[in-house]
């Protein structure tokens, strides 16, 4: 799933700016903060309660974000450094067995309070003073104390009234401290280069009258993450992430709303496009909005088709991926897909699968989902998931389920909220491979094989979404952004608007019948409970016997009534229809 949520405004004349994050040699002050402060509680609060503190913990993320958007070549988001230090309290009272944060088989009223008061933000000062962070600790850490206290009181009387719980695993895992810095990271910014960038860009749409929306934006941001807890783990590292996506609509003559999106995320501005490269990203994606206005309307279909490289790493980490994350094997209100088959046949013999945030490159792209230590301060691993179509093992944080006791290094989470297990790199590998060329020939056999007109192939994917609980019908819907029709009579290819990928994930995943020899990767971030974290998802092209689009929404308003003022007249207006001026420099 895609999504930006920076936001930022530029309030100064300067042509480069630096993150202010000094680099030390040394434990930084904020560090020592959060040290003393937690030996402090730890030993004053171990027998403060009914139930005895067992584990204490800080997360403190200090965020610098940058934000540049622009319309039609002028400037609509300004540009100012936002930076926040949100901090995060993890209190465990009760013991490693059973402990406060236990999910009972019958979430109430109380169980949805608690969850939502454990994702309110809390800022921290941004001075590195003594006094005053730990001031900020120690009112927060009394805060999550006593709420512990009367979440613990809850399980404890809910264990007494439910039936027994099918997975009897431990609530917390017992790991070894980790212990690791890092050099603070300090990127430099030429903004008022990247806001001409932006704004050139976004000029690019002028050249299309029935594009009536459209936008280009550039965000950058750094973050500083401080790890400390009770066991000894010691952690400050850094991460940056740079992003620029273009997003813009259309209508078509019968009222559907058609937009696309493409982005790129990099996590150093040298692995960004230069000034031609991300002219040809808008441009491209800007021609298939203009195709897709006067395309056909597609049908809904079961049957064969293509998922090119890009769309079936999507298609991996939402219909297979979050079945995958560890919670959900333990928690009885998910449905809990694969939880009784470790051992056994999940997909094609020939397809293997795993999750490695340790991998920083597939080929020369840098992978999104790469870090060091997950938000538990466990060290990534790699994890198979998928050995030739058996499933063997899940992504797992410090919430064991059954055959599962030991974090895995995938407990991630956004600032403010708490970890659970996520996705990192994951990556899917096939021993079953042909050009690309061939694979296409092979849906065409295959859809005249199953007597259909036609297959489909889906070149991207925006995101989607899939649901796990038990009180919902646990589907996928994903959103394809262009789906070309592949005639089995030899008809050209036709480009076709208004359709959805739904279906359930058992069925999905044992029809692949073959992959394509070379593989792609999305890079972006994803949205679960536990908030927004970077992700990749590598795939080569995936030809599947049996796939379910249905139709999407459609609204009834008719395209604009007037052309767009550009195009309201002869179109001779210079000042409008020339090229957006270049940067002298490039992008970088």
């Amino acid at each position: 799933m895609k999504l930006a949520v920076f936001r930022a405004c530029l309030a100064f004349l300067v042509l480069t700016t630096t993150f202010p994050l000094p680099a030390r040699a040394e434990e930084s002050p904020v560090m020592r903060s959060l040290k003393t402060e937690l030996d402090r509680s730890f030993a004053k609060l171990k027998k403060a309660g009914d139930a005895p503190l067992y584990y204490l913990g800080y997360r403190l993320y200090d965020t610098t974000t940058y934000y540049i958007s622009a319309e039609y070549g002028a400037l609509t988001g300004e540009v100012e450094p936002v930076r926040r230090r949100t901090l995060n309290v993890d209190v465990r009272v009760g013991s490693h067995q059973m402990d406060n944060t236990h999910r009972s088989g019958n979430p109430g009223m109380f169980n949805v309070l608690d969850a939502l008061s454990g994702q309110t933000q809390v800022y921290v000062p941004l001075e590195d003073n003594d006094l005053a962070l730990r001031h900020a600790l120690w009112l927060q850490t009394d805060r999550t104390f006593k709420r512990a206290q009367q979440q613990y009181s809850r399980v404890m009387a809910s264990r007494d009234v439910n039936v027994t719980e099918e997975d009897k695993s431990n609530d917390f895992s017992r790991e070894e401290p980790s212990r690791y810095f890092e050099p603070a990271r300090s990127v430099s910014l030429n903004l008022d280069q990247w806001t001409r960038t932006t704004k050139n860009l976004s000029a690019i749409f002028r050249k299309y009258k029935d594009i009536y929306a459209s936008s280009v934006v550039f965000t950058a941001k750094v973050t500083r993450r401080y790890l400390v807890n009770s066991e000894g783990t010691s952690i400050e590292d850094s991460r940056t992430d740079f992003r620029i996506y273009a997003m813009a609509q259309a209508r078509a003559e019968d009222g559907m709303n058609l937009w696309l999106y493409d982005d790129i995320d990099a996590t150093s501005l040298e692995e960004l496009p230069d000034r031609d490269g991300l002219a040809e990203l808008v441009k491209r994606m800007a021609d298939n909005l203009d195709r897709l206005r006067t395309a056909s309307v597609a049908q809904p279909y079961v049957g064969p088709a293509i998922l090119r490289s890009r769309a079936a790493g999507v298609f991996f980490h939402e219909v297979f991926g979050h079945r995958m994350e560890g919670h959900r094997q333990k928690d009885e209100k998910e449905g809990r897909t694969f939880t009784k088959s470790v051992g056994q046949q999940v997909m094609s013999p020939f397809i293997s699968v795993y999750d490695d945030p340790t991998q920083e490159l597939m080929g020369d792209l840098h992978l999104n989902g790469t870090y060091k230590y997950d938000d538990e301060g466990v060290p990534a691993q790699r994890v198979t998931l998928v050995d030739k179509g058996v499933l063997k093992s899940f992504l797992m944080s410090r919430s064991p389920v059954e055959g599962f006791p030991k974090s895995n290094g995938h407990g991630r989470c956004a600032p403010s909220r708490d970890p659970v297990a996520r996705m990192g790199n994951l990556i899917v590998e096939s021993e079953k491979t042909v050009p690309y060329d061939q694979l296409r020939a092979m849906l065409i056999e295959e859809v005249k094989r199953q007597g259909k007109e036609y297959g489909l192939v889906f070149d991207d994917i925006a995101g989607g979404f899939t649901l796990t609980t038990t009180s919902a019908p646990q589907v996928y819907s994903l959103q394809p952004l262009v789906v070309t029709r592949v005639f089995a009579d030899g008809r050209p290819d036709e480009l076709v608007r208004g359709v959805k990928i739904v279906g359930t994930p058992l069925t999905a995943l044992e029809k692949i019948i073959c992959t394509s020899d070379k593989t792609d990767t999305f890079n972006g971030v994803c949205g679960a409970e536990s908030g927004m974290v970077p992700v990749s998802a590598s795939s080569p092209s995936l030809l599947v016997g049996t796939l379910e689009v249905e139709l999407k929404d459609k609204r009834q308003d008719k395209p604009p009534l007037l052309p767009p003022p550009l195009f309201d007249g002869d179109g001779s207006d210079d000042e409008h229809t020339t090229e957006p001026e270049a940067d002298e420099k490039g992008s970088k």
